[in-house]
This record gives C-alpha cells, sequence and structure tokens, in this order.
C-alpha cells in the first residue's frame, strides 16, 4: 500500500463504552438521548453524503 493510500482510509473513532452499571437512570436516560441525537446526526450526514454522489453519478453518467 501507497503512503499517499493511508490518507484515503476514511477514520473511525471509536468512542469508549461507559460505565453503566455507576449511572443512575436519570444519568442514562441523558446518555441515551445524547447517543440518539448523535444517531440522527450520523444518519443525516449518510443521507446527505449519499445525495452528492448520487448527483455526481447522475452528471458523469450524462456526459
Amino acid at each position: 500500500m501507497d503512503a499517499d493510500d493511508e490518507g484515503l482510509k476514511p477514520k473511525f473513532v471509536e468512542w469508549p463504552p461507559k460505565e453503566l452499571d455507576s449511572m443512575s437512570v436519570d444519568a442514562l436516560s441523558a446518555y441515551r438521548a445524547q447517543l440518539e441525537a448523535e444517531l440522527e446526526r450520523v444518519r443525516q450526514t449518510i443521507d446527505t453524503k449519499r445525495a452528492y454522489l448520487g448527483s455526481a453519478d447522475t452528471f458523469f453518467k450524462k456526459q
């Protein structure tokens, strides 16, 4: 693999799992809400990128 290829790989940032047993029900509910909000943000970004890719594919197929 070329050194330039390293920059093209998607970077995955792994969240360390939290110790859930020590969290209260309220804290767990808040944590869950944060995770759900982050998942929605990820879904929206994926949808946006797919739309861009679809537009690019359509543009280049017409050429």
